[in-house]
């Protein structure tokens, strides 16, 4: 396994609950290298973090670890199976006054 993808599966083991579930695919092509990330879908809260910065931070730091091997490392992150966004609720104040019942 190259260097880019035993230091991504040291930090992303280190944080999710389910070690065993984590799966790397590493390919190169002529635009660099890409990483794609498989986890359980119970850690994939923590691999994103609040507002996608944990995941900005793993990708910045695979960065570093590219530039040092003379190439461009990108991190491409699984969604699981049946996995979906929740879909953003926006209320009317006077629906949301209600909901307080004040």
């Amino acid at each position: 396994m190259e260097l880019d993808a035993q230091f991504l599966e040291y930090v992303i083991k280190a944080l999710v609950d389910n070690p065993n579930d984590v799966k790397i695919n590493r390919t190169v092509d002529e635009m660099g290298v890409l990483l794609t990330l498989s986890v359980n879908p119970a850690d994939m809260g923590k691999i994103i973090g609040r507002m996608g910065n944990t995941a900005k931070a793993i990708r910045t730091l695979l960065r570093v670890v590219g530039m040092k091997n003379n190439a461009r490392v990108n991190l491409k992150i699984n969604e699981p199976e049946g996995g979906e966004r929740p879909e953003k609720v926006t209320k009317t104040v006077d629906e949301a006054m209600e909901d307080l019942k004040i």
